[in-house]
């Protein structure tokens, strides 16, 4: 018996080694799949493998990561920047947030309006599936954290909707944040609404935690939301009051940035409650 229970301890042993062994690869693989693929200093080449347009201005740019379980690395609310050439083929380097996040993982997207005028846009207009986009980052003085403050009022125009749904995103896919998310979006026509689709998922898959207000400049018939500029009175609608524990954000055009920021003063919304990307 003595013999017996000797080996059975030196094969529970043996078990009980391998299972810690097992457990430690597992955590290290883990851990090393969530290493990021951008690097702070330095450009980086991503495969552009889709490019999907969804109207006469605006593409979705999908970029492969180096392996089907890498992540890109941006932290919640930051970006990265994309470098490329002008129509003169002059460098030109510019801020980009993507739509997706470290859940998506071995891709990241881009969804970019391409202006006319633009330096970077023309860059993009002639990108085809198969060449590489240069990126750094992250990049920005953002940062989030679950639940650090009990709501949010966001304030977008045009294109910068993209940081907003990012963050938006990270909090409603995390179940054990209860931020609340108020989004004030604004553009000029009805097809100038970027990323529609995915926000109205968002109001319908989380009406408890998400509300969106949308405003145009240039309404269709039968509009319901709001129209002409976002005004003092959209805001004290639609976005939490002014509190310790809420924090708007903003991010357009310089003029509407301008605006937003001097509607903020006067509704009592302090420095500390405001950020802008």
């Amino acid at each position: 018996m003595d013999f017996l229970e000797a080996k059975e301890m030196q094969v529970g042993l043996a078990i009980a080694v391998l299972a810690v062994v097992a457990t430690a690869a597992y955590f290290y693989s883990s851990k090393k799949t969530k290493v990021g693929s951008i690097d702070h200093e330095n450009f980086k080449e991503f495969k552009l493998v889709k490019r999907t347009q969804l109207s006469h201005n605006v593409a979705k740019f999908r970029f492969a990561l180096p392996t089907p379980t890498s992540v890109l690395g941006l932290p919640i609310g930051q970006h990265i920047s994309c470098r490329g050439k002008d129509s003169q083929g002059e460098e030109v380097i510019k801020p980009y947030t993507p739509t997706t996040l470290d859940t998506d993982v071995g891709y990241f997207e881009l969804v970019i309006k391409m202006y006319p005028q633009g330096r970077m846009s023309h860059h993009f207009r002639e990108m085809r599936e198969g060449d590489y986009l240069p990126v750094r980052g992250p990049k920005g003085r953002f940062r989030y954290q679950p639940g650090q403050v009990r709501a949010f009022g966001m304030l977008a125009g045009g294109s910068g909707i993209t940081p907003m749904f990012q963050v938006a995103r990270a909090i409603l896919e995390n179940p054990k944040d209860m931020t609340q998310v108020h989004l004030i979006y604004a553009n000029v026509t009805y097809d100038d609404i970027l990323l529609k689709e995915e926000i109205d998922g968002l109001a319908t898959n989380y009406p408890d935690r998400f509300h969106v207000y949308y405003v145009l400049n240039q309404p269709p018939e039968e509009w319901t939301g709001g129209v002409g500029f976002v005004s003092k009175e959209m805001i004290q609608t639609h976005c939490p009051a002014p509190a310790s524990d809420i924090k708007i954000l903003r991010c357009g055009p310089p003029p509407m940035n301008k605006a937003m920021a001097g509607h903020l003063d006067a509704l009592g919304y302090s420095s500390e409650m405001q950020f802008q990307f």
